[in-house]
C-alpha cells in the first residue's frame, strides 16, 4: 500500500466496472485529482470488453484477452478495488450499501453497471433461462455448454440451442456459438449436424435497428448457416426442453440464451433516483441524475434524457472523457460541461467465423477485411489497459482545489501539519467512539470488563483448570481495502491461537492511521475494525479493547489471549514429528510474491482476489481437524516461509524432512510471478535457510525452491500426521473446506547428514 502524503478530502466512488469507468480510472491514473480517494465497488475482476465478446465464444479470442483486469486497473490509478455487490445507495447519508461489507461513504458517486436482461418478467426464464449479463456467469454456462457439447451421445436427439433477441447481441451470440461448437464436433470426429440454432425475435426482421441492406446480409448469412429465423415471435414463457411463442407455438429448446428485454437492476428501485420504466437511471446533459447532483451515471444503465441512445459500447467508451471531466468539476464545485452524443455511428458486427458487416446509418459493408479492421480496433482499444505505462516518480503532491468546508479546511491544515509524538498522536476520542459503536462485538461471560463497559484496561477472568495462551501480531497494510485487511490481520493474529490447539478467548488491538478528516478517520476505522471483528466474532474472540494512533501507514495488529487445558492436553506444539508421519499443508503458498507483484502492477486481479481469499480462510476448521487425526506437531506458516518454519518443527524434533515440489499447493499466478524475479523484501533473509537443503543445487533455477522461502501471511498450517491417518485427514480437511491441503513430504529419521531437509521432484 502506497504512502501518500496528501490526507483524504473527498471520496469519488464507482459503482461497477464498466467500459466509462475504466476509462476515467486511466485518465485519473495519468493525472490525480489531489486529495480525491477513488474507490471501485464492482462484482468482477475481469470485466468484459463486449466488441470482444462474440470472438471470445468463436474461439477466436483467449479469456484474457476480452477482458479488462479491474484489480490491475485500479491498483495502477491508485484506487481502492473493493470486490463486492452493491445492494442499495443511502443518498441522505451518501453511503453505498454493500452486500459483504460496513456502508461506503462518497462525496461523488458514478454508477457504471451496464444493463442486465430481464429474465424475470418472463414465466420460467429466470431459472431455466442463461441471460447474456452478467458476463461472468455466462461464461460459466458457455463453458459448462461446451463440455456438454462434447460429451452428447451420438445416440441421442440432436441438440436445440435457443437464442431469444434479434438484435445485434442476439445475432452475434447464435453464430459464434454454431460457430465454435461445430469446430469442437469436428475436431473430435463427430457430425456436427446434429446441433440446431433457432434464433427468436419479437420484430419483424432481425438488426431492427440497422439499415435494410444490413438487415437482408445477416437474414441471408443466418439462413446460409442454417440457424432458423422466427420473426415476429416473442417468447412468453421457458420450460424445460422448450420454449413458447405468444402465438401460442411450442418450441424444441434444449438450451435457452436470452439477448433481449434489457434492464436495471432491481436494487436501484429503493435509491430514490429518477428512473425510466425499465429500470435505467436517468440522468441530464452533463451526465447527472435528475434529483442528485452528486450522483452520475454513464454507459448502459444510463437513459440520456435529451435524446434516446442505443444501448451500445460506442456511447459507453466516449462517456469516459466526459464523464471524467465532470466528476473533476463537480468535486471542485465548479460548472460542468455538456456532453454532445454523436448522431451516427460504426457498428462492426461479426459473423461467428472471422467476417464481419459494417452498418452505419444507410450505409453497410462486409468482407474479411471488415473483420481484420474491427479486430485491429478491439485489440487496440484493450491495449490502452493491458499495456499500462510505467509511471514516474510521483511529484511533491500539488494544492487540492476541491471546495471544501471552513472547518474541512481547517482539519486539512492541520493533517498536514507537523504532528505531536507521544499521546498527542492518538485519534481523537470522538472519532474514536463512533467508529467502534458501530461494531457488533462478541460477548463472553468470562469477559467482566470490556468494550461495552469501557475502562482503562480489560478485565477477564480464566476459567478453572485453563491456563492462557498469548501472542501478537502487527504489520502494515499492504492492500487498499481496509475491511479485507482487517479481516486478513485478524486472521493472521489468531493462527498461532489455533495452530496449538487452544480456544481464542480475547483480543486487544493496536491501530495506527494516517491524519485526515475527521469523518474519513472515522470511515477508516469503521472499515478495518469491522472487518477484523467479523472474523474475531466467527472465531468466539471478543475484542475488548485497544490503542488507536496516528502514523504514516494504515497498520494493525492484535495481542490475542487463548485457553488450553493447564494439563496441556490436546495442545499441539512444533516439536513432537516422529520418522514416517506424513506432511500436510492446508493452504497453498504465494502470498508474499503475488503481494510484491501486486505492488508493481504485475499480477493479475484474479491472482490476487484468490491470494486474498486464502488469507481470508480461518485455521480454525483446520486445526480441528488435525487435533482429530492425532497430529503430531503443528504450526502456522507465515513470514518465515514453509522452510523456516518446517525448519521450527524438525530442529526441536531432532528429525529430517522430505518435501515433494510437485505435491506444493500453489497460488495461482505465484509461480509466474517469483518465475519473474519478483518476490518479497523478506526472501532474501528467508533465502539464506536454503542451506538446510540437502539437494538444493539439483533445484537450481526451479521456481517451486523460491516459493519455499517466500513469507506468507495467514498462511495455512503444516503439521505432521501419522500416516496410518494421513488420507482420512486430508479427506476430512478438504470436507471442510481446505479445498488446497496435501500431503507434501513425510518425516524420516535424522540422518547424518548437517542438512536436514532432502527435495523430491
Amino acid at each position: 500500500m502506497q504512502v501518500n502524503s496528501q490526507p483524504v478530502l473527498r471520496d469519488l466512488v464507482f459503482v461497477g466496472g464498466g467500459h466509462s469507468h475504466v476509462g476515467v480510472l486511466r485518465m485519473f491514473a495519468m493525472k490525480p485529482e489531489p486529495g480525491v480517494r477513488i474507490t471501485v465497488i464492482c462484482t468482477d475482476i475481469d470485466t468484459p470488453y463486449s466488441g470482444m465478446l462474440p470472438g471470445y465464444v468463436s474461439g477466436h479470442y483467449s479469456f484474457d484477452d476480452v477482458h479488462i483486469d479491474l484489480g490491475r486497473l485500479c491498483a495502477f490509478a491508485g484506487a481502492r478495488f473493493f470486490h463486492d455487490a452493491v445492494v442499495g445507495i443511502d443518498r441522505e447519508r451518501k453511503r453505498v450499501l454493500c452486500r459483504a461489507r460496513p456502508p461506503v461513504p462518497y462525496d461523488v458517486l458514478s454508477i457504471n453497471i451496464g444493463s442486465t436482461p430481464q429474465v424475470q418478467r418472463v414465466e420460467g426464464a429466470a431459472a431455466l433461462a442463461v441471460p447474456v449479463k452478467p458476463i461472468a456467469r455466462f461464461n460459466q454456462r458457455w463453458l459448462a455448454l461446451l463440455d456438454q457439447v462434447r460429451q452428447w451421445p451420438v445416440q441421442r436427439a440432436p441438440m436445440t440451442v435457443a437464442v431469444v433477441g434479434g438484435g445485434a447481441g442476439g445475432v452475434e451470440l447464435v453464430l459464434s456459438m454454431q460457430y465454435r461448437l461445430r469446430q469442437e464436433l469436428k475436431a473430435l470426429g463427430r457430425n456436427p449436424e446434429g446441433l440446431r440454432f433457432v434464433l427468436f425475435t419479437a420484430s419483424a426482421t432481425v438488426l431492427p435497428t440497422h439499415n435494410v441492406g444490413v438487415q437482408q446480409r445477416f437474414a441471408r448469412v443466418l439462413r446460409e448457416r442454417g440457424v432458423t429465423v422466427h420473426t415476429n415471435a416473442e417468447v412468453v414463457k421457458v420450460s424445460p426442453g422448450c420454449v413458447h411463442t405468444r402465438d401460442g407455438r411450442t418450441w424444441d429448446a434444449d438450451e435457452t440464451m436470452w439477448v433481449t428485454q434489457a434492464g436495471g437492476p432491481a436494487w436501484l428501485q429503493g435509491t430514490g433516483l429518477v428512473l425510466n420504466p425499465n429500470g435505467f437511471v436517468r440522468v441530464n446533459a452533463q451526465l447527472q441524475t435528475l434529483n442528485d447532483p452528486d450522483v452520475f451515471a454513464a454507459g448502459d444503465i444510463a437513459d440520456f434524457t435529451d435524446r434516446p441512445l442505443e444501448k451500445a459500447g460506442v456511447f459507453a467508451v466516449r462517456m469516459g472523457k466526459p464523464l471524467t471531466e465532470n466528476l473533476r468539476r463537480r468535486l471542485r464545485g465548479e460548472p460542468l460541461k455538456t456532453y454532445h452524443p454523436q448522431r451516427s455511428w460504426l457498428s462492426l458486427i461479426s459473423t461467428g467465423d472471422r467476417y464481419a458487416v459494417a452498418s452505419r446509418g444507410a450505409l453497410g459493408f462486409s468482407g474479411a477485411w471488415v473483420w481484420r479492421w474491427k479486430d485491429h480496433i478491439d485489440r487496440s482499444f484493450m491495449r490502452r489497459f493491458t499495456e499500462l505505462p510505467p509511471m514516474a516518480e510521483p511529484p511533491a503532491p500539488a494544492s487540492p482545489v476541491l471546495a471544501l468546508s471552513l472547518e474541512e479546511t481547517q482539519q486539512a491544515f492541520s493533517a498536514k501539519a507537523m504532528r505531536c509524538g507521544g499521546c498527542g498522536a492518538k485519534v481523537g476520542s470522538d472519532v474514536l467512539s463512533r467508529a467502534l459503536a458501530s461494531l457488533s462485538v462478541v460477548s463472553k461471560p468470562e469477559v467482566l470488563m470490556g468494550l461495552q463497559a469501557p475502562d482503562d484496561a480489560a478485565v477477564v477472568r480464566v476459567p478453572p483448570g485453563k491456563a492462557v495462551v498469548q501472542t501478537v501480531d502487527f504489520f502494515r497494510a499492504f492492500i487498499d481495502d481496509p475491511y479485507v485487511f482487517g479481516q486478513i490481520a485478524a486472521n493472521h493474529a489468531l493462527g498461532d491461537v489455533f495452530a496449538m490447539g487452544a480456544e481464542p478467548q480475547t483480543a486487544t488491538a493496536v491501530v495506527t492511521v494516517p491524519p485526515g478528516l475527521e469523518r474519513k478517520v472515522q470511515d477508516l476505522l469503521t472499515q478495518m475494525m469491522g472487518g477484523a471483528v467479523q472474523v474475531l466474532n466467527a472465531a468466539g474472540c471478543a475484542l475488548v479493547g485497544g490503542h488507536t494512533g496516528e502514523g504514516a501507514e494504515l497498520a494493525l495488529g492484535f495481542a490475542i489471549n487463548g485457553l488450553i487445558d493447564e494439563k496441556m492436553d490436546g495442545v499441539m506444539r512444533k516439536g513432537g514429528m516422529q520418522a514416517g508421519d506424513a506432511l500436510l499443508l492446508t493452504k497453498p503458498i504465494g502470498t508474499g510474491t503475488l503481494m510484491a507483484a501486486h505492488a508493481r502492477h504485475a499480477a493479475k486481479g484474479r491472482w490476487v482476489d484468490a491470494a486474498l481469499q486464502s488469507m481470508r480462510q480461518s485455521n480454525q476448521g483446520a486445526a480441528q481437524v488435525l487435533r482429530a487425526h492425532g497430529a503430531t506437531a503443528c504450526t502456522d506458516v507465515t513470514g518465515f516461509g514453509l522452510m523456516g518454519h518446517l525448519l521450527e518443527m524438525t530442529r526441536p524434533s531432532g528429525v529430517d524432512a522430505e518435501l515433494s515440489l510437485g505435491a506444493l499447493p500453489l497460488l495461482d499466478g505465484a509461480l509466474e510471478c517469483v518465475g519473474a524475479g519478483i518476490v518479497s523484501s523478506l526472501q532474501a533473509s528467508n533465502g539464506r535457510l536454503r542451506s538446510a537443503v540437502r539437494n538444493a543445487d539439483a533445484f537450481a533455477g526451479d521456481a517451486r525452491v523460491d516459493l519455499l522461502f517466500d513469507p506468507q501471511t495467514a498462511g495455512g498450517l503444516l503439521a505432521s500426521v501419522p500416516a496410518a491417518q494421513a488420507q482420512a485427514c486430508v479427506d476430512a480437511l478438504k470436507a471442510a473446506g481446505y479445498a488446497h491441503t496435501a500431503i507434501i513430504g513425510r518425516i524420516n529419521a535424522p540422518s547424518d547428514a548437517i542438512e536436514p531437509v532432502l527435495l523430491k521432484a
